[in-house]
């Protein structure tokens, strides 16, 4: 038996059209997987799924918003319709806003609290809401497994990002507070995990740690310095933890955060 067979498995990514969703799809579909695009904006939708299906004939995609538990109950249906069975849930979406920021020449007094609601509500509701409701259809068939994308900024205060730190902090106790829930109520086919990536240079945040120049800035130099592997992730090196969570071989693990992140985590910077 290959525990990581993910041949026939469906499976669900939200913010499949952003980078690192992207790019977590692709990956699935190369491997076999029969992989759902979730996202907001039909336009970009329709393209990311037209570029899955010359992977993989069997990729397709909803147009739903992830905080709006109707519209996601509304695509949960035709799913189920179609397929089924819904295998993994990838919570992917999510985001940060200027004023849920600290600026350089700020203080934590300056945050916009309107804003600080927006991030909130896309990276925690925006993970917790599809776990719901795609969460419902799994525990009916008592097997799946839902993946949430903690950071870094959950663990320690990372400087400036206050917004996305408490909303993905808040990520980490849902994990692991939904995977006792559905494990002790619906049985040990169903998980709930989380990675934590370190840092990865995308196009938020790479005028943040880079110059125009391509040297790092000086937040970037930081980051290398208290990064013991002495760089930044690329994108893919997301995918061998995605694959171990989703499949078979990790069917005794849930309430976990991977952190993939060079020894981020590890370091204490002395």
């Amino acid at each position: 038996m290959n525990l990581f067979n993910l041949e026939h498995k469906v499976i669900l990514v939200t913010g499949g059209c952003g980078i690192l969703g992207g790019g977590i799809a692709k990956y699935l579909a190369e491997n076999k997987a029969t992989v759902i695009l979730l996202h907001y904006k039909e336009e970009p939708l329709l393209a990311a799924v037209k570029e899955l299906k010359t992977i993989n004939e069997h990729a397709a995609g909803y147009v739903c918003n992830v905080v709006e538990e109707k519209s996601l109950q509304e695509v949960a249906k035709k799913i189920m319709d179609t397929y089924g069975k819904i295998d993994a849930l990838i919570n992917a979406a999510g985001g940060n806003k200027p004023g849920a920021t600290v600026g350089p020449d700020q203080s934590v007094f300056d945050v916009d609290v309107e804003q600080f609601k927006q991030v909130i509500d896309l990276n925690l509701f925006g993970s917790i809401i599809p776990s719901l409701v795609f969460g419902k259809e799994m525990a009916k068939n008592k097997k799946g497994t839902i993946i949430n994308v903690s950071s870094m900024a959950a663990d320690r205060a990372i400087t400036r990002v206050m917004g996305y730190s408490a909303s993905k902090a808040a990520i980490d106790n849902f994990t692991k507070w939904m995977s006792v829930e559905l494990a002790q109520k619906y049985g040990d086919g169903l998980r709930v995990n989380a990675i934590a990536p370190g840092f990865f240079i995308g196009n938020q945040n790479r005028a943040l740690l880079t110059n125009e120049d391509g040297s790092y800035t000086d937040r970037g130099n930081t980051i290398i310095k208290n990064t013991p592997m002495n760089r930044f992730g690329d994108a893919d090196e997301l995918n061998g933890a995605i694959h171990y969570l989703a499949s078979e071989a990790s069917k005794f693990v849930t309430g976990i955060i991977i952190p993939i992140d060079g020894g981020f985590s590890a370091f204490s910077g002395v």
